[in-house]
């Protein structure tokens, strides 16, 4: 008897040791930790708009971190936008509208890719923007990573945590988006939105990468129309050269 209370001791104070979790009669893995951060923004030097006409919004979990537009850097280069993020930024002209069917384009130019960052990250098209710069704001966009990956999202007030995601969560890969040949190398990506009749589509560099119903895309929680300003968006640590912004209907 005394051997067998020892032993039921010993059982219990191994399970309370032990890094596992029994529910219903499984063993299971411990809970996961948080996932390690993407790594911080860093604020660039001499940073704001220097665009006539333009105006940018940090993301909000941005300026949590006492981050400011400033933090990120807008300059006007000829023609060419010249983006240089700090912060995950979205940009827009008020005066650039689209409305109806249509597709604004541009060409980005990561020179130097991952130059700012250690891992991949996007840029691209911003449509729908109603409310831009305040805490009602909603847009979506179609992003490419110089790794061959894209990504749609949107902002949006009533969605969770501020942002819905179409397709996939994480970025997808797709042959249409190119590739880097290395880091520090330059990569070029032809990015645009097609808004046409019930349907709104990514495209990049010429290739539909995705399509969603516009049911998909308007309504509770997404965007208030797809009637709106259009812009550009770069996420944080991030440098390229825009060209070419333009809308066709």
């Amino acid at each position: 008897m005394r051997y067998f209370k020892s032993s039921v001791v010993a059982v219990a104070m191994a399970l309370i040791a032990a890094p596992i979790v029994f529910a219903q009669g499984r063993a299971m893995a411990p809970p996961p930790q948080a996932p390690a951060q993407e790594g911080a923004s860093k604020a660039i030097a001499d940073g704001g708009i220097k665009a006539p006409g333009w105006m940018g919004k940090i993301d909000a979990a941005e300026e949590k971190t006492g981050l400011t537009i400033n933090s990120a850097k807008l300059v006007a280069e000829g023609k060419n936008l010249h983006v240089t993020t700090g912060p995950a930024t979205t940009y827009w002209n008020p005066a650039n509208k689209a409305s109806g069917d249509y597709t604004v384009k541009a060409t980005f130019n990561e020179p130097d890719f991952m130059g700012l960052n250690d891992h991949p990250h996007p840029y691209g098209i911003v449509i729908g923007g109603n409310d831009l710069g305040t805490p009602n704001q909603s847009y979506l966009y179609c992003a490419a990573y110089g790794n061959g990956t894209f990504i749609v999202r949107g902002m949006a007030p009533d969605a969770t945590n501020g942002v819905f995601s179409l397709g996939a969560r994480r970025a997808a890969p797709n042959d249409a988006v190119h590739k880097a040949e290395a880091q520090h190398k330059p990569v070029t990506q032809e990015i645009a939105v097609q808004v046409k009749g019930d349907s709104v589509s990514c495209m990049i560099n010429g290739t539909t990468v995705a399509t969603y119903p516009k049911s998909d895309v308007v309504g509770a929680g997404k965007l208030k129309s797809t009637d709106g300003v259009y812009g550009i968006r770069f996420a944080h640590n991030t440098d390229g050269i825009v060209s070419g912004l333009t809308v066709v209907k």
